[in-house]
């Protein structure tokens, strides 16, 4: 790989963390907003907006780990924790400085729909920190024993396995934090995996047509990965 296509794949790798980080910070802000969702007529799933950036999380970082490696890709969740934790700081800050009079958002209202972000966000912090690199590991554990070959397996068994215990925790978490009533658990436990389970299965194509453009542009070969340092 030339200089310039190295120098290009870095780029895209800096694009695709920050749309990792963008998405998982966004998740945590918005979580407090429960909308429901009934596409079969049969099932009505009942979840909060902060599910619908966090796929997104899942399909890039297994982006990241088919074509940079599960060294990067582990690389982009560490970044993920610490960007986090600095916007609940952000937020503790923003809430503790006291509005002014005739400030548009008074101290009440931003507590309501900001206070409880630092508590989502540690429960939300220690189910992403199992999923993902739960999701990392089953993910290349499939690819070794395919042989790099199958993307729609390791793709589905790793985020099958991956969101499920992340959204069992962050639920159990926010319960035992008291941010939600247990008596949503099962609700939110069933809809929130099943959600996730039936975006994974929809973006399955999309990390196809991805993972082909990579290997186009930069003539890998299948199971090959593009190592940005020489180190």
């Amino acid at each position: 790989m030339t200089q310039k296509q190295k120098s290009e794949a870095f780029t895209i790798y800096l694009i695709l963390a920050s749309m990792f980080i963008a998405a998982l910070v966004a998740s945590n802000l918005i979580f407090q907003k429960f909308f429901y969702w009934n596409p079969f007529g049969w099932f009505r799933f009942e979840l909060s907006v902060g599910i619908l950036p966090y796929p997104i999380t899942f399909l890039i970082t297994d982006i990241i780990s088919e074509i940079y490696g599960r060294k990067k890709a582990n690389q982009v969740v560490i970044a993920g924790i610490f960007a986090s934790f600095f916007s609940m700081g952000i937020i503790l800050m923003a809430n503790y400085a006291p509005a002014i009079e005739n400030s548009p958002i008074n101290n009440i209202l931003f507590t309501k729909v900001f206070g409880l972000s630092p508590i989502a966000v540690l429960a939300s912090m220690l189910a992403y920190l199992f999923a993902q690199f739960i999701d990392i590991r089953i993910f290349h554990f499939w690819k070794r024993k395919t042989n790099g070959k199958h993307l729609w397996l390791r793709n589905n068994f790793s985020t099958f396995s991956s969101q499920f215990i992340d959204t069992l925790t962050v639920i159990t978490l926010l319960c035992s934090f008291g941010v939600l009533p247990w008596n949503l658990f099962n609700t939110l436990l069933i809809s929130g995996f099943l959600f996730k389970v039936f975006i994974a299965i929809l973006d399955t194509p999309i990390l196809y047509l991805i993972v082909y453009l990579f290997r186009s542009r930069f003539h890998l070969k299948v199971g090959e990965e593009i190592q940005l340092f020489d180190s």
